[in-house]
């Protein structure tokens, strides 16, 4: 698919912008600090209702204003698709796709389809398990957007499990409380929390078989992404392997999906359990740890507490791998799940998404940065931003079309620029 058209109204630095946009290759250009950013943001949070940026949509919206609207037109699998949003903090959010008004926001997950790269996803590597759990389930959601609500009841119930929790640790430190039905306040208390644990098993279960299917089917691409841009053979289009070759290369790169559920079951990597087997070892778990979870008022079972392990010559990532490694495995994360999208997706109508990259050349050094426009260049739309044009590779073919940004306006620039073959800007 590729975004035609974009208007935005009191978004970020932009009262009001009307952008049109062409398929192929667009670098918005402006120093630091004037809205390039902005515009990327808009396009990702239509694709999975979040910023890769702030937390909270109050960010979203002009300093002044108390709404946010973002207007775009696409055209996917040859078809033309309009699809608004506003964005109300505080309120609930609305979206409409063709006009008609969508019942639940989460509906809109699953239309666009982007892929984005930024300096951020460096975290990816070297953070928390957090970021790596929201990097799956975004992925997740535009394969199988169905999924979005079964994450949404599962925080539910997490939220709804650990407040009981601290209600019984209050009890067991001597907090008073009434008896419910005739029942002792602890004994009533432990029967709601059996209730919990049912949903909890229920829920987690299919969130976490989905989350280890969708890491099986990401591995190949992954490994592969990783020698494309850590290697200068791995860049080069006649090493544009199918996916269905990708799982036989030898790649120092690796993921896998840990969870201490999983790991009662000891099931082999790569292999799918079963959702019952998944939905028995989680409840089973959350009773074995039951007085250890009352003790510190906390759910310390199911998939919020899991994590994309990344691994590197076979060591975690994260504290092995070097700066520039990371650059390589966060890129080859971004890259695996385009290509996933692309070439695995293409059956549910046009599943290669726009790839988005927002201010990473400048993050990465003249090799990677070269390989990177090679392995991006033949994409169908390719968003970049950058802060200076120097800061292209030269690898990047074909016609480049441009747009100046300053001060919250953006403007295309006068025909297209030819790049590539040793030509310089």
């Amino acid at each position: 698919m590729h975004l035609t058209s974009l208007d935005l109204t009191d978004f970020r630095s932009y009262e009001h912008l009307e952008l049109p946009l062409a398929s192929g290759v667009t670098v918005f250009v402006g120093p630091n600090g004037q809205g390039k950013t902005n515009i990327v943001e808009s396009l990702w949070y239509l694709s999975t209702l979040s910023s890769h940026r702030v937390p909270h949509d109050t960010a979203l919206v002009r300093r002044g204003a108390t709404t946010a609207i973002i207007h775009a037109a696409f055209v996917r699998a040859g078809r033309d698709l309009q699809v608004d949003l506003q964005i109300t903090p505080g309120k609930s959010n609305r979206a409409r796709v063709q006009g008609a008004s969508l019942n639940r926001l989460r509906d809109l997950l699953g239309e666009v389809r982007a892929v984005l790269f930024a300096p951020e996803d460096l975290g990816l590597v070297k953070a928390d398990p957090e970021g790596r759990r929201r990097f799956l389930d975004e992925l997740l959601f535009l394969i199988a957007p169905r999924f979005a609500g079964v994450k949404a009841d599962y925080d539910r119930v997490v939220k709804q499990r650990t407040g009981l929790l601290k209600q019984m640790r209050s009890m067991r430190r001597g907090g008073a409380g009434r008896s419910v039905g005739g029942l002792d306040p602890e004994e009533a208390a432990a029967s709601t929390l059996e209730v919990w644990d049912a949903q909890l098993a229920r829920t987690g279960a299919e969130l976490l078989r989905a989350r280890v299917h969708l890491v099986n089917r990401l591995r190949p691409h992954v490994g592969y992404s990783y020698l494309r841009v850590a290697t200068e053979a791995g860049a080069e289009s006649s090493l544009d392997l199918p996916p269905d070759q990708r799982g036989s290369v030898d790649s120092p790169a690796d993921v896998g999906y840990r969870s201490t559920v999983l790991d009662t079951l000891d099931t082999p990597d790569g292999e799918l359990p079963g959702l019952q087997e998944i939905h028995d070892a989680l409840l089973a778990e959350a009773v074995a740890r039951r007085e250890e979870e009352i003790d510190r008022g906390v759910t310390l079972v199911g998939p919020h507490r899991d994590d994309l392990e990344i691994r590197l010559h076979g060591f975690p990532a994260k504290g092995y791998a070097s700066h520039g490694e990371s650059w390589s495995l966060a890129l080859a994360l971004r890259l695996g799940s385009y290509d996933l999208l692309r070439l695995e997706e293409g059956d549910l109508g046009d599943g290669e998404p726009i790839l988005v990259l927002d201010d990473v050349f400048s993050e990465l050094d003249t090799s990677r940065r070269e390989r990177l426009g090679r392995i991006v260049t033949d994409a169908s739309q390719v968003l970049i931003t950058t802060a200076n044009d120097s800061d292209i590779p030269d690898s990047l073919e074909g016609e480049i079309h441009v747009v100046d940004v300053e001060l919250g306006q953006a403007r295309v620039r006068e025909g297209t620029l030819h790049h590539g073959g040793g030509s310089s800007w």
